[in-house]
C-alpha cells in the first residue's frame, strides 16, 4: 500500500474522532482536515488513478457535505442556513 492511501486512511481515522468531539471543539482541527484533503486526493488521483482517486473524493465529499455546501452557497451569493451551537460542555 502506498503512503498516500495510508494517510488517507488516517485522514478518515482522524476525521471520525474529530466527528465526536463537541460541535465547538472541532472547528481548528475540522479546518485542517478540510485544507490537507484535497492536496492528499489530488496525490492519491496522480499515484493511483482516476477509480481510487474519485472513491477518495467521494469519501471527503460525504464526509465534509454540511461545510461543502455552506461555502459553496457562501461563493454564490446564495443565503446560508445559521446552525445554533449544541451546548455540549
Amino acid at each position: 500500500m502506498s503512503l498516500s492511501l495510508i494517510l488517507a486512511c488516517f485522514w478518515v481515522l482522524a476525521s471520525a474522532v474529530v466527528a465526536a468531539f463537541p460541535m465547538r471543539r472541532q472547528y481548528v482541527p475540522g479546518v485542517a482536515l478540510l485544507i490537507a484533503a484535497p492536496v492528499l486526493i489530488g496525490v492519491i488521483f496522480y499515484e493511483h488513478g482516476v477509480l481510487l482517486g474519485f472513491a477518495a473524493l467521494f469519501g471527503f465529499v460525504s464526509m465534509f457535505r454540511r461545510p461543502l455546501l455552506y461555502f459553496s452557497r457562501k461563493a454564490l451569493g446564495l443565503p446560508v442556513e445559521r446552525h445554533e451551537p449544541d451546548g455540549d460542555a
